[in-house]
């Protein structure tokens, strides 16, 4: 008999804001905050809309209490500041802490001071200590360090489903009996690799994304940390700890379709939420939302739409994209979702998929669009990668 999976601390850092509290009214009055970037410095500046968080390197170290001369990454930085909120809900103990492991998530790791100082690094050795912070395996040791992590250290890059698989390893170790407790989360840095990439497959909206939508154009980056702390209940009931929700099942699997497109039937999406209710053991009807991946790209939508359809046949349960509120955190996009399924489980209310106006002619699914509040039980939650990498994720009240 496996160990039930629990959730006892979440913490976040997003366009929409750096608490729990802010993320959820910013989503319950529907704001979207994609705009120009202005903290990163791009040539395609006026031609994008991004989720940014409006802050220097400089004032997001000075916010954590890090010394002015230091080697972290935008992405550390971020990471740094949700894993501490996630502890701190937690009310991990020092002593828990030098139990307690990682399982971090990223796409670009240290990038960001990578491609800042290319050219510098011969001329200037001093700088060559953030090419020592640049690997995502290095990101996870000074997010351990900085909160004085004792248990196994683990990361994980697949894309856009890194964290959702990160959340996959925990569980695993989890129900192995390898670990008992574990900080779990991901975080991505908005970097000019990053926007250069994704322009280059012209897969970049000059204006707000519209998931789901026919006239869809592409998808808007954004950048946020977001971790969660799991643990078995047993080791939580034994602490005192009060559950926020449960991990009830997750599912992964690779079609290996195209490098970067999924396959036009959804197979590796359909695969993935086929597994996750069998894990949970679950069936169909008893999904009472899902958090779609929904990109608003015209290959990723098409893809998903029929992955649902599939699975779920003429009765869908309600489901939305939250990506217009937040961009398309990449390697974090599982982790932020995952906590924004948690908040629509303990509120017990559907977030509206923004600017959606007409169906798609291929498959004419309808999002939801309104606010509304429903009882929910079980959240199903999607995150599908570059390569054909589709990870879901179930979570329980």
């Amino acid at each position: 008999m496996y160990p039930n999976i629990v959730i006892t601390g979440m913490g976040i850092l997003s366009a929409l804001g750096d608490t729990l509290e802010a993320q959820w009214e910013q989503l319950k009055h529907q704001k979207q905050l994609l705009s120009e970037p202005e903290v990163l410095d791009t040539r395609h500046k006026s031609a994008i809309k991004v989720g940014e968080i409006k802050r220097t390197n400089a004032q997001l170290a000075a916010q954590l209490g890090l010394p002015p001369e230091n080697n972290y990454s935008r992405t550390a930085l971020l990471a740094i500041f949700s894993a501490r909120q996630a502890i701190a809900q937690a009310q991990l103990t020092p002593d828990a802490l030098a139990q307690t492991g990682l399982v971090f998530a990223s796409t670009v790791g240290g990038m960001d001071m990578t491609e800042r100082y290319l050219f510098d690094f011969a001329e200037n050795p001093s700088l060559l200590s953030y090419l020592h912070t640049h690997p995502i395996g290095a990101v996870a040791r000074q997010i351990a360090t900085d909160s004085a992590l004792g248990g196994l250290l683990m990361s994980v890059s697949t894309a856009c489903s890194s964290a959702a698989n990160a959340f996959i390893t925990a569980a695993n170790l989890l129900r192995t009996g390898r670990a008992e407790q574990l900080l779990v989360g991901g975080a991505d840095a908005l970097s000019k690799f990053t926007v250069n990439g994704f322009h280059s497959l012209m897969i970049l909206s000059d204006s707000y994304c519209t998931p789901f939508d026919d006239n869809r154009k592409g998808l808007n980056l954004g950048e946020a940390g977001a971790f969660l702390v799991l643990e078995t209940e047993e080791k939580a009931i034994s602490r005192g700890a009060t559950p926020l929700g449960r991990l009830a099942g997750w599912g992964n699997a690779n079609d290996t379709f195209h490098q970067t497109a999924s396959s036009e039937e959804g197979e590796g999406a359909f695969l993935a939420m086929q597994k996750a209710l069998k894990v949970a053991q679950l069936t169909p009807d008893q999904i009472d939302y899902i958090n779609a991946h929904g990109t608003a790209t015209p290959n990723n939508d098409l893809s998903e739409a029929r992955a649902l359809l599939r699975l779920f046949g003429q009765n869908i349960p309600p489901f939305s994209s939250t990506k217009p509120y937040t961009g398309h955190t990449l390697g974090a996009a599982s982790a932020v979702e995952a906590v924004f399924s948690l908040l629509a489980l303990q509120h017990q209310a559907i977030l509206p998929n923004l600017n959606f106006s007409t169906p798609m002619q291929q498959v004419p699914l309808l999002p939801a669009t309104q606010w509304a509040e429903k009882p929910l039980k079980y959240v199903l939650s999607n995150s599908f990668g570059f390569g054909g990498n589709c990870s879901t994720l179930i979570f329980k009240r």
